[in-house]
């Protein structure tokens, strides 16, 4: 399973091309639209967020409801196009165009991006840097995560930590609408109330906030992935998805960076086995992964997000086309936007994973997949 996104942040649409998907999977806009509006929600969200209303059109490769095998084309409409379209406009013309952007956002892709494809206006870079782009990707997501749910994979995520607030509650399966109804998913009522008043905070003073997001995934079979190859192993290729998410700039699985401070007699979970049960773990701090392979364990997923790179009182730049001193670009922003990156997270980790399973158990028909895993953990189980 591949796919493709396109889209500006204010262009008409977003799009994406989904190959690869076995026929016979049931699926209609409903299942992916719920998710699209968790992205959009959490305390701390801008203007944007309240102009669009995301819902996701499917315009190919799915007929009465179920995939046809065909390549699946998603559209995701920006409602806000309407107020950009001359601005945004393809046709040549009309240059410099209005809200041209010439002071670039430190801490975003503006100057790096400008000086890579020779652009003058920074719009040319920030249009599709933008994190909107996120939008078509949590489509996906929800398209993988419905996938995973047939396959008896439960999948959850929330807010470990946001703007230097930790909260300290282990993880419970039990609590996840506690987590749905927090406008800045975390499990700690108190905790919440400290963050909410801390982005409250960072409002007014126009600045913005960072957090580290969790996802995890429970009920996943050993083996998927592979220590065969560097790019089939699975910690490689989930930490590459997480990366690509906007603002994110750490990941680990399970307790990585803490067992790097412990000895290895603190850090491997031993194994054990038993009659109907098969081979199981007492403990995960590898967080269900080993050498590039799940272990059958929870998969247990973390990312760190930097502050956002637009400030409502911006830090020094240079002008790119004058080379003057300027004040950064202020595009409309979100004073952060980590309850959203939880969300992000795992419906993104999620596309890795409903790609590591067709890789495994392959098919071309939905039936066929579900066979063969359900075969598969049998043989696990008694092995």
């Amino acid at each position: 399973m591949r796919f493709l996104t396109s889209g500006e942040s204010h262009g008409p649409a977003l799009f994406a091309i989904v190959e690869g998907l076995p026929a016979g999977l049931p699926l209609t806009a409903e299942d992916l639209n719920p998710y699209l509006k968790k992205r959009q929600g959490g305390y701390g969200r801008g203007r944007r967020m309240q102009i669009e209303a995301d819902r996701v059109e499917i315009l190919s490769g799915v007929r009465m409801g179920r995939t046809t095998g065909a390549p699946l084309t998603l559209k995701i409409e920006n409602r806000d196009h309407k107020n950009w379209a001359e601005i945004m406009d393809p046709a040549p013309g009309n240059e410099p165009r209005k809200r041209a952007v010439t002071a670039p956002r430190p801490g975003h892709a503006d100057l790096s991006g400008a000086l890579k494809y020779g652009h003058r206006d920074v719009r040319d870079v920030l249009e599709r840097a933008s994190a909107r782009e996120t939008a078509m990707r949590v489509a996906i997501g929800a398209l993988a995560l419905k996938m995973l749910k047939a396959l008896g994979v439960r999948a959850a995520h929330r807010v470990v930590a946001l703007g230097g607030i930790e909260d300290p509650s282990p993880f419970d399966w039990e609590k996840l609408k506690r987590i749905e109804a927090s406008p800045v998913r975390v499990l700690d009522p108190e905790v919440e109330a400290k963050i909410i008043a801390r982005i409250d905070a960072a409002k007014a003073a126009g600045d913005t906030l960072g957090g580290v997001v969790e996802a995890r995934f429970r009920g996943l079979v050993p083996g998927l992935g592979s220590y065969a190859h560097y790019d089939r192993k699975l910690d490689g290729r989930l930490a590459q998805m997480a990366m690509s998410i906007p603002s994110v700039k750490g990941f680990e699985v399970g307790e990585g960076f803490a067992n790097a401070a412990r000895p290895g007699s603190e850090v491997h979970d031993a194994i054990y086995w038993e009659e109907g049960r098969g081979f199981y773990r007492k403990t995960n701090r590898a967080g269900g992964l080993e050498a590039g392979m799940t272990t059958g364990e929870e998969l247990v997923l973390r990312a760190a997000m930097k502050p956002i790179a637009t400030l409502m009182r911006p830090l020094p730049t240079v002008d790119l086309v004058t080379k003057a001193p300027a004040d950064a670009a202020r595009e409309r922003s979100d004073v952060t936007a980590v309850p959203a990156g939880a969300v992000i997270l795992e419906a993104l980790s999620a596309i890795v994973l409903a790609q590591a399973y067709l890789e495994k158990f392959g098919g071309d028909t939905w039936d066929e997949v579900l066979e063969r895993v359900a075969a598969y953990r049998e043989r696990v189980r008694r092995f």
